[in-house]
């Protein structure tokens, strides 16, 4: 099992404490298809499983950084109000540029740190870790690879390391892992609710 390596800053809405089953929900604030297929699923859930299930949002950011910032996931979580792609698809769609379908469960920003910080023994470690068959690889393999790695980071000046660690490919995501962060079980993009909450009961008994 793969461990959920989970960095925020300071929580923006509500507590978190690990439990013996929890659910980690990715989002982007200029993400449509986040408040479109991820946001009430969650909230949904959040009702149907707050006594037993631990619920943590991470709002992170691997593009359109002027959109997708900490500022913007408060306005959301006091206000409803959207931004950028997000926002244009909720005038055009529905004539209106605040979201009702407020996140309920304690949400927090991604931790974002520079390159130079996050390049280091460790964190490389994790990342050789995510690589398919990595334990087949030469010496001289890694090695070319690592150095693949530090140049890519290198021309980044800042990056989410919640998402930039899990290697995730992308937003939404949710994330169910245990009270130790063992990954139970991953899913990527539009997700059914119904499949979610099978998981989460299945994993509950």
């Amino acid at each position: 099992m793969s461990k959920f390596h989970l960095h925020t800053q300071q929580l923006v809405q509500g507590e978190f404490t690990a439990r013996k089953v929890n659910i980690a929900f990715v989002f982007q604030v200029n993400c449509p298809g986040c408040f479109i297929y991820g946001i009430p699923i969650m909230n949904q859930l959040y009702e149907s499983f707050k006594d037993k299930v631990g619920f943590i949002g991470v709002a992170t950011a691997f593009e359109d950084f002027e959109y997708n910032n900490e500022a913007n996931l408060k306005l959301l979580l006091e206000s409803g109000e959207l931004v950028g792609e997000t926002k244009k698809y909720y005038q055009t769609n529905y004539q209106r540029s605040s979201y009702l379908d407020i996140p309920k469960f304690p949400a927090a920003f991604d931790r974002m740190i520079t390159a130079e910080s996050f390049i280091n023994s460790g964190t490389i470690q994790l990342l050789l870790n995510t690589v398919p068959n990595i334990s087949s690889f030469s010496e001289r393999e890694k090695e070319l690879l690592i150095m693949k790695i530090k140049s890519y980071y290198s021309q980044i000046s800042f990056l989410a390391e919640t998402f930039t660690l899990n290697q995730l490919q992308g937003t939404p995501s949710f994330i169910i892992f245990d009270n130790k962060y063992e990954i139970l079980a991953q899913y990527f993009g539009h997700q059914s609710e119904d499949v979610l909450k099978m998981k989460l009961e299945e994993m509950l008994d």
